[in-house]
C-alpha cells in the first residue's frame, strides 16, 4: 500500500507519505513555543503521521501575521523548539518546520478576533500593529496597513534572516524544512504581478518577481545539512484574473529543482483576503491536478493537499502519479489517530502493533470483545 510505504527524502525516512502541513495556532507569546504548541504537534507524531511541519515560523518579528506566532528570529527562541522536534522524533515521525515571513499580510489580528487589521479593541488588550513591508506600497486590502516597500539593502537582510533562522531551526532538531512562498506572504507578494508593482531588479517580468523566491531559497538551501530535505510551499495560482498562473509555478519549481528543493508543496490562493481565498471551487482534492502538473513538467517531487479526507481517495492520488506525498491538516485536527485507523482500514495494522504502545494494548483487547454498544 504506497500510502503507508516508506519514502527517502536524501538522508531522511518517512515511515509514510503522510504529512501534517503548517498550521497556524496563533498561541505563541513573542514567538515562543509552548505547552500548547507540544500537545497539538505531539498528538501527530504518537498518530501515526509520517512528517509533521510546525507553523508557519516567521525569520523577523516584523514578519509575523500576528502576535502570536511562532518565531525564530533569535537564538533564544530554539530551546522552546527543540522540546517539540525531540518529542515528534521520539515517537517515530520527522519534525520539518515551515519558514516565512508575512510581509504586508503582517501585523493582524487573530483570525478568531476578525481576521482583519488590528483595531481599537486590539490595542487596548496590549496588541500594538506594528509597520510592515511588502514589495509594493499596496495594502492587502481596504482598511488594512500600507507596507513599506523594501529597499534593496532591506531585501538583503531579509534573505539572512531566513539564512539565520534556517541554521537556528537545525540546532532545535528539525529535520525537514520549508519555505512559504505562498498565500500572499512576502514571496509569494513578489512573485504576483497583482502585488509586486517594483520597476527593479525585483520587479517587472517573470525572472525579476521571482528573484526572491530564488534568492532565499538559495540562502537556505547553503544554510541547511545537504542531506536534509528542503520543500518550498507555492500558491500554484492565484486564481484572479492578471495573477500569478500554474505556467508561472512550473517555470519556478524548475528554477527551485537547480537550487536543491526536493519537495514542492501545492496550495493556492491567497494573494488578497484571507490565506487561501480564491475563487476556485472547494471540492475534494481540488488542488491535486496543481501537484501533476508541477510533477510532470517540472520533474519534482510534489506533495497534494486540500479536502483530502480518507485514505482510499490519499491512496489513489498516489497510485495516479499525481504526487508522492499527502498532507492532511483539517481532517488531523479533528482526528489526530487518522493515519492510524487508515491503516487498519486498509488491512495493514489488524493487531495494532502501530499505536503508542499504551493505547494499542488497551484497544487491541477491546476489538475483540463484541459487547460494544450501537445503535
Amino acid at each position: 500500500m504506497k500510502l503507508f510505504e516508506e519514502v527517502h527524502l536524501r538522508n531522511i525516512v518517512s515511515r509514510n507519505r503522510l504529512v501534517v502541513p503548517p498550521m497556524c495556532q496563533y498561541s505563541a507569546h513573542e514567538g515562543f513555543a509552548n505547552d500548547w504548541h507540544l500537545v497539538h504537534l505531539g498528538r501527530f507524531a504518537t498518530g501515526g503521521m509520517g512528517i509533521i511541519f510546525a507553523e508557519a515560523t516567521a525569520v523577523e518579528k516584523r514578519g509575523r501575521i500576528t502576535h502570536g506566532d511562532l518565531g525564530l528570529w533569535s537564538d533564544e527562541h530554539i530551546e522552546s523548539h527543540s522540546k517539540l522536534a525531540h518529542f515528534i522524533n521520539l515517537h517515530g515521525a520527522v519534525p520539518a518546520i515551515q519558514l516565512g515571513h508575512a510581509g504586508r499580510k503582517a501585523s493582524m489580528q487573530r483570525p478568531w478576533a476578525g481576521n482583519g487589521p488590528l483595531d481599537d479593541v486590539d490595542i487596548s488588550s496590549g496588541d500594538m500593529p506594528w509597520e510592515i513591508v511588502g514589495p509594493s506600497d499596496e495594502a492587502v486590502s481596504e482598511g488594512f496597513i500600507k507596507p513599506t516597500p523594501l529597499e534593496t539593502n532591506d531585501i538583503s537582510d531579509i534573505v539572512d534572516a531566513f539564512s539565520s533562522a534556517t541554521h537556528r531551526a537545525y540546532q532545535a532538531g528539525y529535520r525537514a524544512l520549508e519555505i512559504h512562498g505562498a498565500h500572499g506572504y512576502l514571496i509569494h507578494s513578489f512573485l504576483s504581478p497583482l502585488s509586486n508593482h517594483r520597476n527593479d531588479k525585483y520587479g517587472g517580468d517573470l525572472k525579476g518577481r521571482m528573484r526572491l523566491a530564488l534568492e532565499v531559497t538559495e540562502a537556505v538551501r547553503g544554510a541547511w545539512p545537504v542531506e536534509l530535505p528542503l520543500f518550498f510551499r507555492v500558491s500554484s495560482v492565484d486564481d484572479v484574473d492578471g495573477g500569478w498562473t500554474l505556467n508561472d509555478t512550473v517555470s519556478l519549481a524548475s528554477e527551485l529543482k537547480t537550487l536543491g528543493v526536493d519537495v514542492i508543496d501545492c496550495s493556492s490562493g491567497g494573494i488578497s483576503g484571507s490565506a487561501t481565498a480564491a475563487r476556485t471551487k472547494r471540492q475534494a482534492g481540488y488542488q491535486v491536478p496543481f501537484a501533476k502538473k508541477i510533477r510532470e513538467e517540472a520533474g519534482l517531487m510534489t506533495q497534494a493537499v486540500g479536502l483530502i479526507t480518507n485514505p482510499t481517495q490519499a491512496s489513489t492520488i498516489l497510485k495516479s502519479g499525481s504526487a508522492d506525498l499527502i498532507a492532511v491538516g483539517r481532517e488531523v485536527l479533528d482526528n489526530p489517530t487518522w493515519a492510524l485507523h487508515a491503516a487498519r482500514q486498509m488491512g495493514l495494522d489488524e493487531s495494532m502493533e502501530s499505536w503508542p504502545q499504551q493505547y494499542g494494548w488497551w484497544l487491541s483487547r477491546r476489538a475483540k470483545s463484541s459487547i460494544l454498544y450501537s445503535e
